[in-house]
């Protein structure tokens, strides 16, 4: 690194004296912009760069990128998204001093890789400039200090997703509110299936849910991480899914492996609480149930209300130590912006687009067909138009998932409540952000 670097625990210690509207803690002006053992493309030099990704359909954007930049040509990895594989090996290389040059990183993890000093502070290359051509929200959600550490990609803005054939058949109404989405869970287990799965491992639609309750796990106060985990908002949400769990009208088997989706193509599970990147999923994984399936918008705790959330959302990130720091740049911001790009990344289903301009919403209805002729899209656009944009993560998210998943596991198990689920992982987050030397307390 270069001789002004400044640690990550500095570079958030200031992001949450920032947040806080108070003055950074000691966080410098860029640290270490041109990575470690970075140089300057000399014109007509022919480079590779090479990219981590889990995005369905990316080798064709790159393809592209490739046919019309012969002299900075991409090679893709793919690594797997599943339980946080993709983290995992992202971290071992960093730590290893080999990470590849970009990698695909969601914003709830953006904060744990710097932590490790293993992304690459942007700004000093410019990066600002681009921030008009993304949805400020996102955008800010990888900005630390005054450091920039990714391009935002795409968002998941959640719905809900139904079989509208058995809800008909069955009489059921699509539920506008959480008390109606329990009295559909009712009326659906009577007829032997069940509305939904509470997927005990899946921390971060849980994340979604106390998110559009109004939780807000992370805050600051001068300098110091604050965290509420256990928040009144999240603790409402607990309550509600731990009522349905107890009265079995909800099922408890992960979402998104091989159970489920037979359960989605047979009609168990009629319907998911989910996110816009979901469509692919029902697609890809319950074909014979083409035309059957409509999109609507997420319940509400007070009917009347439009209060959403966000269930993933991804960036593009240049590691520390990138050779060519400003050629990857250059791809992750046209990645990510190219209307031709984002075609083909919609036709891959990657998510909603972070970029403001570049594609129409009915273009994301690539699905119309199975979803009866619905244009879908709109309501998740709707949805991402009023989503809380004050929730910001914090560091140590990866980390936090896993505790929820292993303490969620055990109250089925042992039948405890999901509340000390909320008090025990409390306890634990705060004590992992003191293990890693930041400033932290529980919040009040």
């Amino acid at each position: 690194m270069t001789s002004n670097h400044v640690p990550r625990r500095t570079v958030l210690g200031g992001a949450a004296a920032v947040a806080a509207g108070l003055a950074l803690a000691g966080c410098g002006d860029g640290g270490d912009a041109d990575g470690k053992g970075s140089r300057e493309r000399k014109k007509g030099q022919r480079i590779r760069l090479t990219f981590w990704s889990w995005v369905p359909g990316i080798d064709k954007p790159v393809a592209l990128w490739n046919r019309k930049n012969p002299e900075v040509q991409v090679t893709v990895e793919k690594v797997s998204a599943v339980n946080g594989e993709q983290y995992a090996k992202m971290h071992a290389a960093v730590k290893a001093g080999n990470p590849p040059d970009l990698g695909q990183i969601e914003f709830p993890v953006v904060p744990g890789f710097l932590l490790d000093n293993g992304l690459l502070d942007l700004a000093p290359l410019g990066a600002s400039r681009y921030q008009d051509k993304f949805i400020g929200w996102q955008w800010q959600q990888s900005v630390f200090g005054k450091g920039i550490y990714a391009i935002p990609q795409a968002s998941g803005p959640m719905g809900l997703f139904l079989r509208q054939d058995l809800f008909d058949r069955w009489g059921v109404r699509t539920p506008r509110t959480w008390d109606e989405y329990e009295a559909a869970a009712k009326a659906i287990r009577k007829r032997g299936a069940w509305i939904e799965t509470f997927a005990p491992t899946n921390g971060n639609r849980f994340a979604g849910l106390a998110w559009q309750a109004g939780a807000a796990w992370y805050t600051t106060h001068g300098d110091t991480w604050r965290v509420h985990l256990d928040d009144e908002p999240t603790r409402r949400v607990a309550d509600y899914w731990e009522s349905l769990v107890r009265r079995g009208l909800v099922k408890t088997i992960p979402d998104r492996q091989n159970a489920w989706y037979k359960d989605l193509q047979t009609g168990a599970i009629p319907s998911w609480v989910g996110a816009s990147w979901g469509d692919a999923l029902l697609v890809g994984n319950a074909p014979g149930t083409k035309g059957k399936w409509r999109a609507a918008p997420l319940p509400q705790w007070k009917a009347g209300e439009q209060a959403f959330a966000n269930w993933g959302g991804s960036t593009t990130a240049v590691f520390a130590g990138a050779p060519y720091p400003k050629d990857a740049l250059e791809f992750a911001v046209w990645l990510n912006t190219d209307p031709e790009s984002i075609a083909l990344l919609i036709d891959g289903g990657y998510g909603f687009p972070s970029a403001r301009t570049g594609y129409r919403t009915t273009d994301l209805d690539a699905d119309k067909d199975f979803f009866g002729g619905q244009a879908y899209s709109k309501v998740f656009a709707d949805a991402g138009a009023h989503v809380d944009t004050g929730w910001r993560w914090g560091p140590g998210v990866d980390t936090l998932y896993q505790r929820l998943g292993d303490a969620f596991t055990d109250a089925l198990a042992d039948g405890s409540s999901f509340r000390s689920v909320l008090t025990k992982v409390q306890r634990q987050t705060v004590a992992d952000l003191k293990d890693k030397g930041l400033k932290v307390e529980s919040g009040g």
